[in-house]
């Protein structure tokens, strides 16, 4: 079996950019690609079949997937992170597949098996942060995860615990479990400032921690976008936001 080549590069504002051999198929989702050599050939497909393809739309990624074989020799190809952060290597074998929040999939090799992960308790999971709906990535071979911010990674033992703040959760191994758990007290829920959930995930596996979640980052700038107001003679007025 072929491993793959690949380089990430950029710091926080990070591109792998991999090394495909004749026969090294690279998949993602529509748009991805930042650069390649000429002798990449794309095909689009449904990735796996209308079910598939509709799991993935209801799970914020594109409906369509883009395969990149090389033709004639060893190709070159590039895949950009959409946000400032990280991007991670995770060698997914049967068994040990990985769970990823909503959009953090970047670029896999072909043969594994993107899918929708379904969070079981649905109530708590439309307020905890990371969603009921997941994805999960199973099957054998390489997948690249694009992480908001710094990536920190710990290893859990089995029954080993972690507490994590809304969005803050990137990915865990699929052995892991997690659970959304109310915070206790009516001071800690409206004087904590840490909002109603926390998400508690246990071991065994890896847990991948995100240190800037852009949807916190997007709630932080809202003070700061301009906004557009009526005029009196009829025209708009844009207002900056802040002081």
């Amino acid at each position: 079996i072929l491993m793959l080549n690949y380089d990430i590069l950029g710091g926080h504002l990070p591109v792998v950019i991999c090394y495909p051999e004749p026969g090294q198929t690279l998949c993602t989702e529509s748009g991805a690609m930042s650069w390649m050599s000429p002798n990449m050939h794309m095909e689009t497909n449904s990735g796996g079949g209308v079910k598939k393809a509709l799991g993935r739309l209801f799970s914020g990624d594109s409906l369509f997937m883009n395969e990149y074989t090389p033709q004639g020799g060893t190709g070159m190809i590039a895949f950009a992170s959409s946000f400032p952060g990280s991007i991670i290597p995770y060698e997914v074998t049967p068994g040990n597949g990985i769970i990823v929040q909503k959009r953090g999939f970047l670029a896999m090799e072909k043969g594994l098996d993107l899918s929708v992960h379904f969070h079981k308790k649905l109530g708590r999971g439309f307020f905890g942060g990371e969603g009921f709906i997941m994805q999960k990535i199973s099957g054998n071979g390489l997948v690249f995860l694009e992480i908001d911010g710094h990536c920190v990674e710990y290893t859990l033992g089995a029954g080993e615990s972690i507490i994590v703040d809304t969005g803050y959760l990137a990915a865990m191994s699929e052995t892991c479990t997690m659970d959304i758990q109310q915070i206790k007290g009516a001071k800690n829920i409206f004087l904590g400032g840490e909002g109603l959930f926390h998400t508690r995930v246990t071991g065994p596996g890896k847990v991948y921690i995100q240190s800037m979640p852009i949807a916190q980052i997007a709630q932080q700038l809202i003070p700061y976008m301009p906004t557009a107001t009526n005029g009196s003679d009829g025209g708009f007025t844009i207002n900056l936001g802040g002081n």
